[in-house]
């Protein structure tokens, strides 16, 4: 089998995530405890108690949910005998989740990603006032004439194709009136439906222009290494290795479309078979089915699918 490691986005947090590996596992509690450390808060605290809507902020949830990525990755190396470099043949993660799977390839250093997603989170609810903009999913249409419909929405406004998530699900993103018009007009080009999303900013869309501007300058004061395993970035949908690359990447994806189709598309094409989301919830493992149905996934988001893990799968 050849085996990919993906890593979530925003909206797979919730309230106790990570709780089990922190009281099992030292290696996972060492990762807690180095991201509070680099936060200067009890974010672990947090996670593990709530409240949800503090949870939900995004400068929040964008630490929190790398954090659980990176702690289910050390147990599943410690307990499992899994090895990047000799197992994986490449790793991804879903907007924000592009940040774990450097972190989880050594091109960042674990603190500096927790930092750089506090400043990322902060930078995106920033860049729009409440209320503003939004999201909406698009269900049952392609990505083409989900595009199309944003541009036709946009009517002067900004309306984009934020996430091309497969299965016939695509995220638009943009000024609130002008999502509002993308729903009604992709119903009437056969969506079977059209669904406000409860998120706090529009993100990966022009209107998150100040977010990229703030990640470009934060990212400048980071050392970005060369990936033990090669990264399929949400932009280019297909791997690269080039530190230099990867910054650029990591600024392009605040505007940019996440494209997550293209990204499983492309593995399985590079002859991936086996999809293994490490962290909080199954969305990925979800989506992953719809793209490619021929080949398996696997989540590892508490103890219990480390042993499954282990006991399953063949490394």
């Amino acid at each position: 089998m050849t085996i990919a490691l993906t890593f979530p986005g925003q909206g797979s947090q919730s309230v106790g995530m990570g709780k089990a590996f922190f009281g099992q596992f030292k290696v996972a509690k060492d990762v807690f405890s180095e991201i509070d450390e680099a936060l200067g808060q009890n974010l672990s605290t947090l996670m593990f108690e709530g409240p949800e809507d503090e949870l939900t902020l995004t400068a929040n949830a964008q630490p929190a949910l790398m954090a659980v990525s990176l702690a289910a990755l050390r147990v599943l190396e410690q307990e499992a005998g899994l090895d990047l470099k000799k197992h994986v043949a490449f790793v991804a993660g879903h907007s924000l989740g592009e940040y774990s799977a450097l972190a989880a390839v050594g091109s960042l250093m674990l603190a500096d990603t927790a930092r750089l997603l506090r400043i990322r989170g902060n930078a995106m609810q920033a860049a729009v006032a409440p209320g503003v903009g939004a999201m909406a999913a698009l269900l049952g249409l392609d990505f083409e004439i989900a595009a199309r419909v944003a541009a036709e929405a946009a009517q002067g406004e900004v309306c984009q194709a934020a996430n091309d998530n497969g299965g016939g699900q695509v995220v638009v993103s943009g000024s609130k009136a002008a999502v509002e018009r993308a729903m009604e007009l992709a119903k009437a080009q056969g969506a079977r439906r059209a669904v406000m999303l409860a998120v706090s900013a529009p993100f990966h869309c022009s209107l998150m222009q100040p977010a990229a501007d703030a990640m470009a300058e934060a990212l400048a004061k980071v050392s970005i290494s060369a990936p033990i395993v090669p990264v399929v970035g949400n932009v280019s949908a297909k791997a690269g290795s080039d530190p230099a690359a990867l910054r650029e990447a990591l600024v392009a994806q605040v505007t940019g479309t996440v494209r997550w189709h293209e990204s499983v598309e492309w593995m399985a094409g590079q002859g991936v078979n086996r999809f293994i989301e490490v962290g909080s919830g199954k969305v990925l493992t979800g989506l992953v089915k719809r793209i490619a149905a021929e080949a398996e996934g696997f989540s590892v988001s508490n103890p219990d699918d480390v042993v499954s893990f282990r006991t399953q799968v063949v490394l």
